[in-house]
């Protein structure tokens, strides 16, 4: 039995509502992204880089990388545990699910502070 330990939320519907409130997070930041490039068909830098600067842009983005991070950390999390636990049986299963989370962590961790310090150049 798997249990919600390695989970992001405490159970399945947590991690549920919160697949489903990122993907609304993301198409709504991607809509913004493309009207904002139609709009602007000969965007300069100084545009792009105006629009970054403002505040409410920079917390959007923000929550759009979170809601990455977090949809992507669920989305592996439950085809890691369904094909490297249930699929395959045995102890390297288990290892290989073990390190292939751990491996995938780490990633979500520096893409998140390497997001931030884009941002908001800390």
């Amino acid at each position: 039995m798997v249990t919600a330990v390695t989970s992001f939320g405490r159970s399945g519907l947590y991690d549920w509502l919160i697949q489903r409130i990122s993907a609304v997070v993301l198409a709504l930041y991607t809509l913004f992204i493309v009207a904002y490039l139609i709009a602007n068909p000969g965007l300069t830098y100084e545009q792009w880089a105006g629009l970054y600067d403002q505040l409410w842009m920079r917390i959007f983005s923000l929550v759009t990388l979170l809601s990455i991070i977090a949809h992507a950390w669920i989305g592996l999390w439950s085809v890691l545990t369904d094909y490297l636990t249930y699929r395959a049986i045995g102890s390297k299963a288990v290892v290989a699910r073990i390190v292939a989370q751990v491996f995938l962590g780490a990633v979500a961790i520096v893409y998140t502070v390497w997001g931030v310090e884009i941002l908001w150049g800390l």
